[in-house]
This record gives C-alpha cells, sequence and structure tokens, in this order.
C-alpha cells in the first residue's frame, strides 16, 4: 500500500493569467462541499512561493519572471525528492504548471541513477524555452527545462544575457543537465502547439495519444498503452494538467482548448496510471478559480484527483515488488 504525501504549490509566476495560485485552495473548498475528508485524511506540507514579483514587473518578456520561478523550482525539488526519500507517494497540487520542472528534478534527483520517464497529460506540449516561446510565459517550458534543451534549430528569440543566466541554472536544479530522454516522454491530449515544439516532437519521434485517440481506443487502453511505451523505463511521473478537459468543461483554467477530454476519460487514463507500481509521483495543475464560476473547474479537479489517490493507494510500493 502507498503512504501518500500531499504537497501544495500556490505559486502563479508562470502563468499568463492571474489566479492559479488560488487553485490548490479552490479544490480544498470542493472537497468540503463534496463532504469529502479528504484533506484530513493525507499528510500534507507547503512549499514555499512569493508571487509578489508579479506586481514589480518582469526582467524579460522572454521568460516573465523567470528569476523568481528559479527558487520556487529549487524547493519543490527539495520537496519532492524528501517526499520519495520517506518512501511516501508525492501528489503534488501545484499552481501553474511551470513548477512541474521542479517535480521532475525531485524524482530525478531521488532517482539518480534510474531511467526516468514521463507522461505529460495537457493540451499543450510545454516544450518551449526562452529562444521559442511566442509567449514568454514560463508554464510553456517545464518539459524544455528537464530536457535540458535551449532548441537553438528552432530559435525566434534572442533573449537577454540575465535570462540566459536563469535558465541555465534552472536546467542545473536537482541533477544537471536532462534528467530524461525525450524519447521517454508520452503526451495524452496534446492539441495546442507551435513549430519550435513540434519539431521536437517529430525529431525525437514523441508519442502523442490525442482525443481522437481517446475516443477510437479507449481511454483504458490508451493509458496501457502509454506504460507500454514506457516498459524500459525504471520509473515514471504523471502531470495532470486541467486544461487537457475540453475547454467546455475546463473554463477555469488560463488556456483552455477545444476537443479534450471528458471528465469520465480523464479519471479512467489517470487512475489506470497510477496502478502501475513503476509510477512514483502524480500532479495536478492550472486550476485557476478567478475564471470560472461556482467552483466548477475545482469540483471536476477534486473528482479526478480523488479518483487518482485512491487507485493509487490500493498499489504495493516498489519495495513490496522487488
Amino acid at each position: 500500500m502507498r503512504s501518500i504525501k500531499l504537497i501544495e504549490v500556490k505559486s502563479e509566476l508562470g502563468a499568463g493569467t492571474r489566479g492559479a495560485s488560488l487553485g490548490v485552495d479552490a479544490i480544498k473548498i470542493a472537497s468540503i462541499d463534496a463532504n469529502s475528508d479528504y484533506f484530513a485524511r493525507f499528510d500534507a506540507v507547503s512549499v514555499r512561493t512569493d508571487n509578489s514579483p508579479l506586481f514589480n514587473g518582469f526582467i524579460s518578456p522572454s521568460a516573465k519572471f523567470i528569476n523568481a520561478i528559479l527558487g520556487v523550482e529549487k524547493r519543490v525539488c527539495d520537496t519532492v525528492a524528501g517526499a520519495l526519500e520517506e518512501k511516501t507517494f508525492p501528489i503534488i497540487l501545484a499552481g501553474d504548471h511551470s513548477t512541474a520542472s521542479g517535480t521532475v528534478a525531485g524524482v530525478k534527483t531521488h532517482f539518480a541513477d534510474k531511467r526516468l520517464g514521463v507522461i505529460w497529460i495537457d493540451a499543450h506540449a510545454d516544450m518551449h524555452t526562452p529562444y521559442t516561446t511566442p509567449s514568454g510565459n514560463v508554464h510553456g517550458m517545464p518539459l524544455a527545462m528537464a530536457l535540458a534543451t535551449d532548441n537553438h534549430e528552432n530559435q525566434v528569440n534572442q533573449p537577454p544575457k540575465e535570462v540566459i543566466h536563469v535558465w541555465d541554472e534552472i536546467k542545473k536544479i536537482g541533477v544537471e543537465g536532462p534528467k530524461l530522454d525525450p524519447e521517454d516522454i508520452v503526451f495524452i491530449g496534446v492539441r495546442d502547439t507551435e513549430q519550435p515544439e513540434e519539431a521536437l516532437m517529430e525529431k525525437h519521434n514523441i508519442k502523442n495519444f490525442t482525443t481522437d485517440e481517446v475516443r477510437s481506443l479507449g481511454p483504458l487502453a490508451v493509458a496501457e498503452q502509454a506504460l507500454e511505451r514506457l516498459a524500459d523505463c525504471d520509473v515514471i511521473y504523471i502531470s495532470f494538467d486541467v486544461d487537457s478537459l475540453d475547454s467546455s468543461i475546463s473554463v477555469g483554467t488560463g488556456t483552455p482548448v477545444p476537443h479534450g477530454l471528458a471528465v469520465d476519460e480523464a479519471k479512467i487514463i489517470n487512475s489506470t496510471l497510477v496502478k502501475d507500481p513503476k509510477v512514483c509521483a502524480w500532479e495536478i495543475v492550472e486550476v485557476n478559480p478567478t475564471l470560472d464560476s461556482e467552483n466548477k473547474m475545482a469540483e471536476v479537479a477534486f473528482e479526478v484527483l480523488e479518483a487518482t489517490t485512491e487507485s493509487a493507494i490500493r498499489v504495493s510500493t516498489h519495495a513490496e515488488v522487488h
């Protein structure tokens, strides 16, 4: 049986729309409204964050607030690595998706000699760099951070020296350099990408299970095939962005995109994935209650969170399996 550790990261420095830092508390409110004791059942730790730089402006439009994000990434890395050291299963509840790079770094810090796979359930590939980003929003960069890529081949921007310096420091967090190989990434639901990301996906043959494939194959089969593609990996981390859901559902998130997953599909996919004993951490991000009415996005997010957690608990740990 897995022992769950909740890690709360109330940062929104990487988002383009304000309010994602409120997402964790919105999910807690949804649990209360559902008469659930979820947040009373598990130990929780809150990563220290500081969103005050949002009031002061950013140093460069090529990577907004990246200097402040660096510290958050380091603290997330240390907290996730610590939870794994305690033999717990970290479930990370985060604001914007930029901090997922810290999660990956924390997993790799603990499993330094292991081959890491990532399943990224998202409307976006999040593989931009300061050299390629069209928006400068760092929540579009966490996978590039984890891969330690600059993607100079598809460069469209020339970031200033201070941004390049911080970007290089972020790539060193935890274990210096790449935390995983791009071939060990599987996307589910990605449908809003730009050419620099598409070039990386094509170059490294990164599989994306589209919404149409989820419908044709079924969510259970997609989850199973995603795990099969990472069969050679020793450990797997799963990141679930609520904008992977269809925009008719994911109103309360910063970047909703049409033709996404249904709620039941997301629940089946995540609940199936975490049953694999190789899965060592799971994350949910990008709930923004300021864009919502009646906390509907957080209620859906809590549905997925609760179902996934219950599935994760019942799994034997790595030590029990081996």
